[in-house]
């Protein structure tokens, strides 16, 4: 698909999160069948299902606060811990208040 024609919500996604997204739609969105796919269990694959519906948020969010939406996709994809994600976007939107 042409780069102009993708969805500004699926750009940040992984190949992997893209995958697994087709996946989901040929199963007819059943997580039992996810689950029994990935060889997983099934809270397993509603944890994965959570944190791509997060990353999908954010990216719907990224055009208000693209600083904001990074720190939270870094916090979602667990490069960063969400009490540093906190913080970082805590200090960004007081020095934010403070120039205005």
């Amino acid at each position: 698909m042409p780069i102009n024609i993708v969805p500004e919500w699926m750009i940040n996604l992984d190949d992997e999160d893209i995958v697994f997204i087709k996946k989901f739609l040929l199963v007819s969105g059943s997580l039992k069948e996810m689950a029994k796919q990935y060889e997983v269990t099934y809270p397993t694959v509603r944890l994965r299902l959570d944190k791509l519906i997060q990353k999908i948020q954010i990216s719907e969010d990224a055009n208000n606060e693209p600083y904001i939406a990074l720190i939270k996709r870094l916090a979602v994809n667990e490069k960063i811990d969400f009490d540093t994600a906190k913080i970082l976007i805590s200090e960004y939107k007081k020095t934010k208040r403070e120039a205005e």
